[in-house]
């Protein structure tokens, strides 16, 4: 039952990643698209606006996220090692 935890725990890193690239890559074409339409009118084009940060995660979601991966790891989902890289990537957010 670990190794299937496991699974489903990669899986789903795998496919956040993958809605976040796609993302990207869609406002970049979204972007570009818009830059060649503003190119070929004669009008000003305003400058873009900017992108939002990503909102910083308060203390008490980062808890519930430390929680969460203490959880994995005691289940053996996770391995020590990585266990302590998300920690690292939650504090260092």
């Amino acid at each position: 039952m670990p190794g299937l935890l496991r699974g489903v725990a990669r899986t789903a890193v795998v496919a956040g990643t993958a809605t976040a690239v796609s993302n990207r890559v869609s406002r970049r074409q979204a972007g570009r698209w818009a830059q060649q339409e503003s190119s070929a009118e004669p009008a000003p084009a305003a400058p873009p606006p900017a992108a939002a940060a990503p909102a910083t995660p308060t203390m008490e979601e980062k808890l519930d996220q430390l929680k969460d991966l203490a959880t994995l790891k005691d289940q053996g989902v996770l391995t020590e090692e990585e266990f302590a890289a998300q920690k690292a990537r939650i504090l260092g957010s």
